[in-house]
């Protein structure tokens, strides 16, 4: 890096969005992808401002950079050795347009958050990527990814309304601008000129037309959208649909609105199983006009990989070997226009011979499981596959009515080159097809059989079938070699000539979509050595990251990862020692002390992984020293809580003059229970040690403990709370779990598992946890004669039904904590809380708060940090509940409204039913 450019750099963006150290620009050297490259430098961007001012800087000093979102892109588009632009926090703005025909967005909105805004208009944006929960509109719109239903009609390149972007020399150009339209037309009028002669000649060439025409009438993300030429005239025009696919290699996309398409209420979906591929796709193509929004195709393979897995019906293992399936979905406005179409459907499956069907049902138990086979296939692949190896899912397109000989073909190579893993599913009614397959690089001979096996596939589909290469996963670098193959030198050589008009300095994104080196899909190439049981069955999508209450502050669930299997590669090879000492030092706070360990990235992964596993995991090794102590504390309980209570209580009275202390501390929990009737059915009150430690804040709106709370609102039921003697030593194990202790929290549980059965005579009384982390940490722990159930589940089984509520007029905010999403209690706190208020508020983003149990003491800049978007969301909101004493000392603090347990609003606002 020239060190001019670095010194401006500097002086442009603030040094905590500027990286240039080991672990961050290893971190950030991964997308989903099996390519990784270190960037020399990564920036944080916040502004559009500050994207102008890098690429002017980019093109004074000849600087490459990339732009990146979310980094879910498969094919190595969103890694460079040079500067990485990644998109800050404060890209998030939208605009629904109307009654939701249009929507706004920034770069930085992740889909399914704009799909979450525009679904009280019944409307969605048109592409719907399989990563649309994690993935941004950036990389949807520069990658036009498209999905399952999406197709061609409805992807970023046809539902483009408007566009704001950026060009190399830091213009900005918005078409829904007037102003800007004119002053770009009057600055950039030789560009403009170019352009539509670029195009003008385009459509005057009538053979280059034609294969234009036919190529994106299939499903095609190869090279430029070269449609934007032969499908618009006005150069304006031209220019912003050809920014869509051009993975940031023609510019930056700053905003943009989508014509939305409808998301019909009314559902149904069906299974049918052919004898063979033949017979299957002969289908496809009898489906293809009739009204059907998603046709998944699944090979045998694809079944065989999911046919053990919890949930699977039975007959997925009975089908035969050259068995082929669809699961064809159906949408519609009615549920009378939905049984029409069902019946046109019904007409064409009779006239087939097949193997299995489950029937076109509307029941979302049936169409759930039903979408579990198709979703779980990739997964499934991942999961089983040799430590150290990588998924690759390909994404080639074949022309519909030569779908058959495709799948046909490709299984055979994967014969040829013993890919005997290999599996093809993909959306049939654009004959798309997904195939994956694991592949090692560590070995020559490997990297040869991929490339070996690719160079036929290319063959295969480009030249001998006319297909797409990439349909919808963008070129990046994994396709950038093929491009010419499969669209012929014309064509590419006009690709090239539009990168050098926009891009004449060629800073932008470098090497992929266009690459001179023809070896560039087996270079840099991921390693993936072992690290850890734990994780290595993680394949770097990225889905994890947007709910990981750490994602702002430092690393990712896939950043750690990223960097264990760095730090393990080091360590057996033994080279670059001064470079793992650096990663071992910067990993301890980077990676250890600011995970939380909740767990919420499972909940997202599509292999299961936790990576709060692993952190513990490693703090165990850490804390080894340490084992004494935790043993000790495990024995002497009930004296740890006592100490807890007084330090709560001076700090109340000098807590101005203690760092960190704030208003929505705690108060010491001092309260004494009086038994209830006798007549009242008996349950034993598990209270967690947070609960029976502390009160709520000083000044607090309801200043009841919670034992007190849950004991009232369970009495208006008839349930009397039992708190036995020797409660105050008990303890679910977590607080020494979170730090890697596990013989003392295995310690705790076996001494609360006879506690509870000495208590509950041996289970026959029910037990009642007032604390979901205690809850999910136990869950699965204990005796299976004890029936232990959480306070929400408790009150929505066995409380609602005998209380009548009263909603509040005013919004209240409701906090759904890690633990209670893993318990699947989601449903139930909404539903809970709906009933107490008229105005239901659920922040967006917030997943997990990240006060992690102690962590909101020691370490409050992540818990800062995880609910940095909460207040303003809340601020219209008169309280907050949630279901976690400590996440409630955070929410509170940084919300500007007290929260507390939901049980406070649920007693409140509720009366017992009359007779009851």
């Amino acid at each position: 890096m020239p060190p001019q450019f670095i010194q401006a750099v500097k002086q442009l963006i603030p040094a905590e969005r500027y990286f240039d150290d080991a672990i961050a620009t290893l971190a950030y050297g991964t997308d989903a992808s099996f390519y990784r490259l270190l960037p020399k430098l990564v920036l944080r961007v916040e502004s559009e401002a500050e994207v102008v001012a890098l690429l002017k800087l980019a093109n004074q000093y000849q600087v490459a950079m990339t732009f990146r979102a979310a980094g879910t892109s498969l094919s190595g588009q969103a890694v460079t050795d040079s500067v990485l632009l990644v998109l800050g926090e404060n890209w998030q703005q939208r605009e629904v347009r109307g009654l939701g025909e249009q929507i706004r967005l920034q770069p930085g909105v992740i889909g399914a958050a704009a799909n979450s805004v525009l679904s009280k208009f019944q409307r969605k944006i048109g592409p719907d990527p399989a990563s649309i929960n994690s993935c941004k509109i950036g990389g949807i719109v520069a990658n036009n990814a498209s999905g399952m239903c999406c197709g061609t009609a409805h992807n970023s390149f046809n539902t483009l309304a408007a566009m704001r972007l950026v060009l190399f020399d830091g213009t900005v150009l918005d078409t829904e601008d007037s102003a800007s339209v004119a002053a770009f037309r009057h600055s950039h009028a030789e560009l403009l000129a170019e352009l539509e002669q670029i195009g003008r000649q385009t459509r005057d060439n009538t053979e280059l037309c034609a294969k234009i025409r036919h190529k994106y009438r299939l499903k095609n993300t190869t090279g430029f959208s070269l449609n934007a030429l032969t499908e618009f005239t006005d150069p304006i025009d031209i220019l912003t649909h050809l920014m869509v696919g051009s993975e940031g290699c023609l510019g930056f996309i700053s905003a943009v609105t989508y014509n939305t398409v409808p998301d019909y209420p009314h559902r149904a979906t069906g299974m049918l199983v052919f004898p063979s591929v033949a017979s299957c796709c002969q289908a496809v193509r009898l489906l293809k006009p009739l009204p059907v929004s998603a046709v998944e195709l699944l090979d045998r393979r694809s079944l065989r990989s999911v046919e053990h897995k919890a949930g699977m019906p039975q007959w997925v293992k009975q089908v035969s070997e050259g068995a082929c399936a669809l699961l064809v979905e159906s949408t519609a406005a009615s549920s009378h226009v939905l049984q029409q179409q069902l019946a046109e459907l019904r007409i064409v499956v009779q006239g087939f011979v097949l193997e299995q069907q489950v029937d076109f049902s509307t029941d979302p138990a049936v169409y759930n499981q039903l979408w579990a086979i198709r979703k779980g296939t990739f997964p499934a692949v991942g999961a089983v596959r040799p430590s150290g190896t990588t998924v690759i899912i390909e994404d080639v397109t074949f022309p519909l009515a030569q779908l058959a000989a495709g799948v046909a073909r490709l299984q055979q190579l994967f014969a040829k080159y013993h890919y005997d893993e290999a599996i093809i599913f993909g959306h049939a009614l654009e004959g798309n097809l997904h195939f994956v397959f694991t592949q090692g690089f560590d070995e020559p001979a490997e990297v040869k059989r991929y490339d070996n096996f690719m160079q036929d596939v290319t063959q295969l589909v480009a030249v001998e079938f006319g297909g797409s290469l990439k349909a919808e996963h963008g070129t990046g670098r994994n396709m950038a070699p093929f491009v010419e193959l499969e669209w012929g030198t014309a064509a590419y050589q006009l690709m090239w000539r539009l990168k050098k008009l926009l891009d004449p300095q060629h800073i932008l994104n470098p090497d992929v979509v266009l690459s001179h080196n023809p070896q560039l899909h087996l270079q840099n190439l991921k390693p993936l050595p072992p690290t850890h049981p734990l994780v290595d069955k993680c394949i770097e999508c990225g889905f994890c990251e947007p709910v990981c209450p750490s994602r702002k502050l430092t690393l990712t669930p896939r950043q750690r990862i990223v960097t264990q299997r760095e730090i393990s590669r080091l360590h057996t090879t033994g080279e670059d020692k001064k470079r793992l000492a650096a990663l071992h030092k910067a990993y301890q706070y980077q990676g250890n002390d600011t995970c939380a360990a909740c767990g919420m990235c499972s909940s997202a992964c599509p292999v299961g992984i936790n990576t709060g596993e692993l952190t513990r995991a490693l703090r165990a090794d850490n804390n080894r020293r340490w084992q004494g102590v935790a043993a000790l504390m495990a024995r002497h309980f009930a004296k740890l809580s006592t100490l807890a209570r007084l330090g709560l209580s001076v700090g109340q009275r000098v807590g101005r003059l203690l760092p960190g202390w704030h208003s929505a501390m705690p108060t010491a929990n001092r309260a004494k229970l009086t038994p209830g009737a006798s007549s009242l059915t008996p349950v034993i009150y598990l209270a967690s040690c947070s609960s029976r430690v502390m009160a709520p804040q000083a000044n607090s709106q309801d200043s009841r403990s919670l034992q007190q709370v849950s004991t009232d609102l369970l009495a208006k039921a008839g349930y009397q709370l039992l708190l036995p003697p020797g409660l105050a030593n008990q303890c679910c194990g977590m607080p020494f779990l979170a730090k890697g202790q596990f013989a003392a929290a295995e310690q705790k549980q076996r001494e609360l598992n006879q506690w509870l059965l000495n208590n509950s005579n041996n289970g026959q009384i029910p037990i009642y946890s007032d604390s979901s982390p205690c809850s999910l940490t136990l869950y699965g722990k204990l005796d299976p004669r004890l029936r232990i159930y959480d306070s929400i589940d408790f009150i929505s089984e066995f409380v609602l039904p005998k209380l009548q509520l009263t909603p509040l007029p005013q919004p209240v905010a409701l906090h759904i904590t890690c633990s209670a999403s893993q318990l699947g209690q989601a449903a139930k706190l909404e539903q809970l809380t709906a009933a107490c208020t008229t105005q239901l508020v659920i922040p967006e983003g917030i997943s997990c708060c990240g006060f992690a149990g102690d962590k909101g003491f020691i370490l409050p800049e992540l818990n800062a940090s995880a609910l940095s978007g909460l207040a303003g969301q809340v601020s219209k909101c008169s309280r907050g509940v949630s279901s976690s004493r400590t996440c409630e000392i955070g929410l509170s603090r940084h919300s500007g409204i007290e929260y507390q347990h939901l049980l406070y609003l649920l007693d409140q606002q509720s009366e017992q039913i009359s007779g009851d």
